[in-house]
């Protein structure tokens, strides 16, 4: 049986439904949860993930394979979400994390490192005030970096953008999130002698 996402992807293409169910099932869990971060809502979480498996399905033989599938296949669910939020225009978009917290000048050791459930619980809401906030190309791209762990690279073909505007407006992004962290909640803010 085809492992690898080309033999999967392939075998779809030649008529497989089992493949296309095989592939899928392989992404779904990322896929939810990086949906998840965009909408607290479960039941429009679940429409937006069965939206993008739709469009995975009826766009598959557009794929060009110059990049890896998961970063296409990102890249369909970040257009899915945002679009629909976009037209959903009754409120802002709003992010839903785990246990993380943006990286604000602490490394993500120190991050994991917190002594109490209470402080990262904490922490974490705060991050997601601060990111309701942000400006969508901001959000979208810390997203992708400090949430999914993608690479500059990875970010670069999910977005459609180049990798130097990839570092910039990263850069850009982490120091918006560190200022309104400084204005908004300076009791987080980490201390001057922190600083990269």
């Amino acid at each position: 049986m085809p492992s690898s996402d080309p033999e999967l992807i392939a075998a779809i293409l030649g008529g497989s439904e089992s493949a296309f169910a095989e592939l899928m099932g392989r992404y779904q869990d990322r896929i939810f949860r990086l949906l998840s971060r965009y909408t607290r809502d479960a039941l429009e979480c679940e429409d937006l993930a069965q939206e993008v498996f739709l469009k995975v399905f009826r766009k598959l033989h557009t794929f060009q394979h110059d990049s890896q599938f998961y970063t296409w296949l990102y890249r369909i669910a970040v257009n899915t979400a945002t679009d629909h939020l976009a037209r959903r225009s009754r409120r802002r978009l709003q992010l839903v994390e785990d246990d993380a917290v943006l990286d604000a000048g602490t490394p993500r050791s120190e991050q994991q490192d917190v002594s109490t459930p209470l402080i990262q619980r904490e922490l974490a809401e705060v991050a997601r005030k601060i990111l309701d906030r942000m400006p969508e190309k901001y959000r979208t791209i810390l997203l992708l970096r400090e949430y999914e762990d993608l690479s500059y690279t990875d970010i670069a073909g999910v977005l459609g953008i180049q990798l130097g505007t990839v570092e910039s407006r990263l850069f850009r992004a982490r120091q918006r999130f560190k200022e309104m962290l400084e204005r908004l909640h300076p009791e987080h803010a980490p201390s001057r002698g922190g600083d990269q």
